[in-house]
């Protein structure tokens, strides 16, 4: 069997094809049928091209015409739009071609030429495969010319049509071949060599509803469901809704010489719906815009698209709405309604982002409520995060940030705003620039800046601060400010020690200064060339003077700028002394007073006693740098 085999397989290698000329329009077909007829593979066979013969006609479908065949010479005349272009017209190529067995010994057989072509067939480009060798020979233009000619009809790409280029391009290969005597290429190289008329493609027609943004992934691929986009938000002069209008393609033709028709339109995307006076239509000669007029959210009813901003409903929860955000700039208000207060009208994990929201109900565990005006007319969970400019709370457990705050009853939550008032306070932490409280009972931590007042003190346990660092741009102020000192007190330092050692040579070379001045002076009055050594001198002393005036200058700025900001740093200090914390009821309990002082940077501490009926206390000066808490009169 071995020995069967063995035969066989060398029987089917020594086969030879006879050479065979044909005349025909498709030689990668003609190639696999005469490799099936005598039993060899393709790549045994080779080819060479004896004519070219190039034939055209005009056909409308109906009634077919002749075909003309024009010459090589005018083949370059038919690269014209006028005719290329216009279905009708048809080309073709036949070829004389002579088929044979592979020679072993094979010109350029290190030269691994390859052709290719965009989808289209209408770019076709010349590829030199890495670690191709060719060496220069006299003939190496004719025969690259072969080599490419015959890689092209192998291809079905029609040749002497679309490729005007390719003669410049062998011309540049052979001249760098020429001058290298040998190259051998370290990569692959691709150049265009044939070029025809690239179609270009039909748009049918689409609406895009760019209000209708999809959801964002998170860095681990996982959608959030809760952001569902209940209320589609909105801003003037967006652009909401877009009708892209079909545009017909152009025609083309490849360089296999095939017409491309563009396909027809098709248009199933037409609108039809109408917007209100809260949305323009920008029509265009390639779309037709649908544009908001306003702020708000995108609402959708009898087939009528409008811009609202007021929206109503029972409550914000992942079963019925998901996170509602909309911008705090939409101005979207938002009404919620939950009649049953043992249920969250702000579900548990809500976000909610918008202009206005007034809520009657309450806010549920873990939920974010951000606004520029919010009234809570219910709770706040202890877990649960509101902010707003301005903002309105019944019963308070959770936290609050804000610049206008007012709360009914505080229970041991959060608060930290610029003006905070407060009827009753049942414990809790409060920080801001004035805090103003109607009743207050125990445990009430709060912190001002400027003032601390209590109309009625009801318990004990409670701290009263006083920090004019309180807000963090302040002390980011504050700290900017120290930096600024230590930088001007370190310059001083240095500018000092220059100014010092300047004057010290000015001061022992003025004499010697003003000898040279005068023999100057004499030279120049009697006409006389002055000495370059005298010159140079009275130059170096003068330049030595303009520095020390310069250093004397950013001496006195340097000085000027440190004055400046350690005023800064007293104003902060008198912000302390001019905050004041009143107490309208008299003291009850274990209460505490604090002032925290920044020069020097300690904490003044009073403990009224119980039933005193001080009201107000602040810091006064009592010695030269010496601080502490006093009552005060009115």
């Amino acid at each position: 069997m071995a020995l069967f085999g063995s035969s066989e397989k060398d029987s089917t290698a020594s086969k030879k094809i006879r050479p065979t000329v044909l005349r025909v329009q498709n030689v990668a077909k003609e190639l696999l049928a005469l490799a099936k007829s005598y039993d060899v593979k393709v790549n045994t066979i080779d080819f060479n091209i004896l004519e070219v013969q190039t034939y055209t006609r005009m056909s409308d479908g109906t009634k077919e015409t002749e075909w003309e065949e024009i010459s090589q010479d005018e083949l370059y005349e038919l690269d014209d739009a006028s005719a290329l272009l216009n279905p009708h017209f048809q080309i073709k190529q036949m070829y004389e071609v002579e088929f044979f067995s592979k020679k072993e010994d094979v010109p350029y057989k290190d030269f691994h030429l390859a052709i290719g072509a965009n989808a289209t067939k209408c770019k076709v480009y010349l590829r030199i495969k890495e670690g191709s060798e060719i060496s220069y020979s006299s003939r190496l233009e004719k025969e690259l010319q072969i080599l490419i000619n015959k890689q092209k009809v192998r291809a079905g790409i029609l040749i002497y049509i679309f490729d005007e280029m390719m003669d410049e391009v062998i011309s540049k290969i052979c001249a760098h071949i020429r001058v290298q005597e040998k190259v051998t290429y370290a990569k692959n190289e691709t150049i265009l060599i044939a070029e025809s008329y690239e179609p270009t493609l039909t748009l049918n027609d689409k609406l895009i509803l760019h209000y209708n943004k999809e959801e964002k992934i998170d860095e681990h691929h996982k959608v959030n469901y809760a952001s569902r986009g209940f209320i589609k938000a909105v801003k003037k002069d967006e652009i909401l809704i877009e009708y892209v209008k079909a545009q017909l393609g152009k025609a083309g033709r490849n360089c296999r010489g095939e017409f491309m028709a563009p396909k027809e339109i098709e248009e199933d995307s037409s609108p039809s719906f109408t917007v209100d006076e809260t949305i323009r239509e920008e029509d265009t000669p390639k779309s037709i815009c649908y544009i908001a007029n306003k702020n708000g959210y995108i609402s959708f009813e009898n087939n009528v698209y409008a811009i609202k901003t007021d929206v109503a409903m029972d409550e914000i929860s992942f079963k019925k709405t998901g996170n509602i955000v909309s911008g705090l700039d939409s101005d979207v208000k938002i009404s919620v309604k939950e009649a049953n207060f043992d249920k969250d009208a702000i579900g548990m994990g809500m976000e909610v982002e918008v202009s206005e929201i007034d809520i009657e109900g309450n806010v549920g565990s873990n939920a974010k409520l951000r606004a520029l005006r919010a009234t809570i007319s219910g709770q706040t969970h202890k877990t649960a995060e509101v902010r707003a400019d301005k903002l309105s709370i019944n019963v308070h457990k959770g936290t609050a940030y804000g610049k206008n705050i007012h709360i009914t009853r505080l229970e041991h939550g959060v608060v930290d705003g610029d003006v905070v008032e407060i009827s009753q306070a049942l414990g809790g932490e409060i920080r801001a620039i004035e805090i103003n409280i109607e009743i207050c009972a125990s445990h009430v931590k709060a912190t001002a800046s400027k003032l601390i007042e209590i109309q009625k003190l009801r318990g004990s346990e409670n701290t009263f601060i006083i920090d004019p660092l309180l807000k963090r741009s302040v002390k980011q102020d504050l700290h900017q400010n120290t930096e600024a000192i230590e930088k001007f007190e370190f310059e001083i330092r240095d500018l000092k020690k220059d100014v010092q050692k300047y004057k010290d040579l000015v001061q022992g070379g003025m004499t010697s200064f003003n000898d040279v001045k005068k023999r100057l002076v004499h030279y120049k009055k009697n006409g006389i060339k002055m000495p370059d050594s005298f010159v140079k001198k009275y130059k170096q002393f003068q330049k030595i003077q303009e520095h020390l005036k310069a250093l004397e200058d950013t001496l006195s700025f340097k000085k000027n700028e440190l004055e400046i900001a350690k005023s800064k740093t007293s104003v902060f200090q008198d912000d302390i002394t001019d905050a004041r914390i009143i107490n309208r009821d008299s003291w009850k309990g274990y209460n505490e007073i604090i002032f925290k002082m920044l020069e020097p940077p300690i904490d003044l501490v009073f403990k009224p006693k119980e039933g005193s009926s001080a009201k107000i206390f602040g810091v006064v000066e009592v010695d030269d740098g010496e601080f502490e808490i006093q009552a005060l009169d009115e």
